[in-house]
């Protein structure tokens, strides 16, 4: 396992920040967006991002990667589930790393709405959004950490 440099300590390269947020949006209704990345194709997920590296706390980087990805923001409640998982890199995205990173650490955060609303995409990472029942989006998104989280949801 590769070391986590401390927030803020970061070298200045290409690299991104092995460590990462998960955020799993929902209603009240029970009903769970997920977003198609352009690349791969057909990989669903929720809201995920980066750390950059200059960002302190994990909560911060949710409510940027929210705003970026669905254009969510201005009182929408991020809620810090408790929930930390690690997991190796994969192939597909080993090249964004330090050759050292090998493991991400990913924080996990829901954000519960009253109904669907309007999502407005980055055309450059997603391609289309769903609003699933809750089995439907756990079936549908290609991580087991972002099934997990959606089974977990309050």
């Amino acid at each position: 396992m590769a070391p986590t440099l401390p927030a803020g300590e970061g070298p200045p390269t290409r690299y991104k920040r092995p460590e990462s947020v998960l955020v799993v949006v929902y209603t009240t209704t029970d009903e769970v967006l997920v977003l198609r990345r352009c690349r791969p194709p057909d990989f669903w997920q929720s809201v995920t991002g980066s750390l950059e590296w200059e960002e302190t706390d994990p909560l911060e980087t949710a409510r940027r990667e929210l705003h970026e990805e669905t254009g969510l923001g201005d009182g929408v409640a991020v809620i810090r589930c408790g929930t930390i998982n690690r997991f190796p890199i994969l192939p597909p995205w080993r090249d964004r790393y330090a050759p050292e990173a090998v493991e991400n650490t990913e924080h996990v955060f829901h954000v519960r709405l009253p109904g669907r609303c309007p999502i407005v995409l980055s055309p450059a990472e997603h391609g289309e959004y769903e609003w699933l029942p809750r089995a439907a989006a756990a079936a549908r998104v290609a991580s087991w950490t972002n099934r997990d989280a959606i089974l977990q949801l309050p």
